[in-house]
């Protein structure tokens, strides 16, 4: 606030975006957490996912028992396939190896939330336990159908669904925070929504078909997908974008486990760079026809793959690769990742994606954007702000508390673009050495 010039007295609300599958046990009396939190990316929970999957029973008359049993079910009901990414599984391994989350549970004490739900609660000061619609369709707890905790599923997990936070729209009046004394008026908190989400609302992707990738330390891609879900056959996720006067949209998403994460491996696990903004000059040197990929499954591979035992690899690798071309090959993983996800899009919903919204720390890097825009045959924009996630959850504050209207917020769209020049021939050969090295992990 200093930074920008802002004096206190003219903050009018405040907006929550956040790190969506991250999870948090507290005890709900203290406000105390009970074990760290379990970053998204963590697969500690696999055994209890292989578990549920093998050994939980169902009526044999359920059409699911036939396709694919109780991974089935969860996945019709929650868009989700059965995964430790996300936090249902998570939940059940802090309550099965944590003994302070046992007791809580047995002393009713027990809260679990992702980081919204824990900001929520201390910034309250323990007086607002809640989440919004995109987060709560994150969890693997939700049926994104009937917008209600699913008791069965919860049930499966172990997990007690009246203890879960209460769900509401994205923008509404959580409740009110004084930053522990620093404003001497409370202010209202008007808008949570999940960090990816945050960011499909704040580049402006509010139709149908409109779709955004951000570059993390992992990525996500999504799709608007208006008013009904979409159920994915193609490894793809369903979930809501976000909740709006009483009414939900829905999205098709891709999550990534590494891509921005692969910049700080090059940095501090193989020393080839001291700095991330090495690698677009690094990139740009680089032999162009060394034909080297690399796969970062560092943590297994996400969407559309969902192969959490995978292992990474250099695959391709010539007596004249170095360690540009190694630089190059990190690079452009990020994109071919982003690539599968919207080549599975297209093939889902049929649809012509026209332009990809790009925000996040790595859209600075314009070798990475141009070969994003080249791969993909398709225009790539990036964001009038960077910071989409905190743009986007700053609009939905700005809604709820009437700084804003729906219809204006939207109305200018300046724009950096990249316009794709890769001849179709190159693109494909390129993208069909990527589906080779990738093979060669699945297998």
């Amino acid at each position: 606030m200093e930074k920008a010039g802002i004096r206190k007295e003219e903050i009018a609300c405040l907006g929550i975006s956040n790190q969506r599958e991250t999870s948090a046990a507290w005890s709900r009396s203290t406000g105390e957490p009970l074990a760290p939190a379990i970053v998204w990316q963590c697969s500690r929970a696999s055994r209890i996912c292989e578990r549920i999957k093998t050994n939980v029973m169902i009526d044999p008359d359920r059409e699911q028992k036939k396709n694919g049993g109780v991974a089935e079910i969860i996945r019709q009901k929650t868009g989700m396939h059965l995964s430790p990414y996300f936090p249902a599984a998570k939940f059940a391994w802090l309550q099965e190896n944590v003994e302070e989350v046992k007791q809580a549970k047995r002393d009713n004490d027990l809260c679990l939330g992702t980081i919204d739900t824990w900001l929520l609660f201390k910034l309250t000061k323990g007086e607002v336990y809640a989440t919004d619609y995109s987060n709560a369709s994150r969890t693997q707890l939700f049926n994104i159908h009937n917008l209600k905790w699913d008791k069965e599923i919860c049930t499966w997990f172990g997990i007690n669904a009246d203890m879960l936070p209460e769900v509401c729209d994205s923008s509404r009046e959580y409740g009110v925070t004084d930053f522990n004394g620093y404003f001497q008026t409370p202010i209202p908190i008007c808008g949570v929504i999940g960090d990816s989400q945050g960011a499909l609302f704040g580049q402006g992707c509010i139709e149908k078909g409109m779709v955004k990738a951000t570059y993390g330390t992992g990525s996500s891609v999504m799709m608007n997908a208006g008013t009904e879900p979409i159920m994915s056959d193609l490894g793809l996720v369903t979930s809501l974008a976000w909740g709006l006067n009483g009414k939900v949209t829905y999205v098709l998403e891709g999550n990534i486990n590494y891509t921005g994460a692969v910049i700080t491996w090059l940095k501090d696990d193989m020393g080839l760079i001291t700095s991330p903004g090495e690698t677009q000059e690094m990139s740009e040197q680089a032999n162009k026809n060394d034909t080297t990929y690399l796969v970062p499954a560092f943590s297994g591979l996400g969407a559309p793959y969902w192969k959490s035992d995978a292992k990474a690899i250099i695959y391709g690798m010539s007596r004249t690769t170095g360690k540009k071309e190694i630089v190059k090959a990190a690079l452009e993983s990020i994109a071919y990742q982003i690539a599968d996800i919207v080549e599975m899009m297209k093939a889902e919903d049929g649809m012509t994606v026209k332009e990809l919204c790009v925000d996040g720390g790595p859209t600075r890097n314009q070798y990475l954007m141009k070969f994003q825009s080249d791969i993909l045959g398709t225009k790539v924009s990036l964001p009038r702000c960077e910071e989409s996630s905190a743009f986007g959850a700053g609009l939905m504050a700005g809604l709820s508390c009437g700084l804003y209207k729906m219809e204006s917020i939207f109305e200018v769209k300046n724009r950096n673009q990249f316009i794709p020049s890769m001849n179709p021939q190159e693109r494909n050969q390129k993208y069909s050495g990527w589906k080779d090295a990738v093979e060669k992990v699945l297998v």
